[in-house]
């Protein structure tokens, strides 16, 4: 039986989470207001759940994450992004006008991150989790990378950052490689402010071919409670991704 979380319950130490079942299943209940969400992150804790669900508060162990010094780029990935980069610095002639942005759109960015898939239904992003987060990035704690076309939003990616402590949430691409190249000026910005880590949650295909790998909890949890005491990134500005 999994604990239920009332409205000032705390969370329990992740070294409860299930591991049968649904390994990583932490908790149920509480809020998504931004205050609960931060000390969610701050304890290495996050909410997924599915439609007509409780609120669902996961720890996996292990734990996917990317280290931003070994971020893989694929060499049509490196083209598309050297072809972004003289965009953004207006080189491209009559050619497409690419641009990369943090922050200028954070709710479309989730709004886009919730819509169907080609490959399947929408993601688990309801109103609810947009607002929390939307009040995670009033506050400063979360933030976007997008990616236009020709005045467009084709992609981004979106997540949290306490210190020095990136948390990772979800991507989406409407054109070839979007979500991608977005990830890219993402993790190149981090790694130039001193941020190791970013946090992907759970296994999948998708993130181990761009470099994330499993690490047990407990060296995720001991690296996190170091970063987050770090200071908080100030500025939010774009640089050429280090693989070009």
């Amino acid at each position: 039986m999994i604990p239920w979380l009332e409205a000032t319950t705390p969370f329990p130490d992740v070294s409860e989470a299930l591991t049968t079942d649904a390994p990583g299943l932490l908790a149920a209940g509480a809020d998504l207001s931004p205050q609960r969400l931060l000390q969610a992150y701050r304890h290495g804790i996050f909410p997924w759940f599915s439609e007509g669900q409780p609120i669902l508060w996961w720890s996996t162990d292990p734990r996917m994450v990317l280290y931003t010094d070994r971020f893989k780029v694929s060499d049509s990935l490196r083209k598309t992004l050297r072809k972004v980069e003289r965009a953004r610095l207006g080189g491209a002639g009559d050619g497409p006008r690419w641009d990369v942005r943090f922050d200028t759109a954070f709710e479309d960015v989730m709004r886009a991150c919730a819509a169907p898939r080609k490959d399947g239904p929408g993601t688990w992003i309801s109103d609810d989790i947009i607002a929390g987060y939307t009040g995670l990035h009033r506050m400063g704690y979360a933030h976007s990378a997008e990616v236009w076309l020709d005045g467009a939003l084709v992609g981004g990616a979106y997540g949290v950052c306490i210190g020095r402590m990136f948390y990772g949430e979800s991507m989406f691409a409407r054109v070839s490689d979007a979500s991608k190249v977005a990830l890219a000026y993402l993790v190149a910005f981090l790694r130039g402010h001193g941020v190791r880590m970013l946090d992907c949650q759970q296994e999948t295909g998708h993130l181990a071919s761009l470099g994330a790998v499993p690490i047990p909890r407990a060296d995720f949890i001991a690296h996190l409670r170091q970063a987050i005491r770090e200071p908080a990134i100030e500025r939010w500005e774009v640089a050429p991704p280090l693989t070009t």
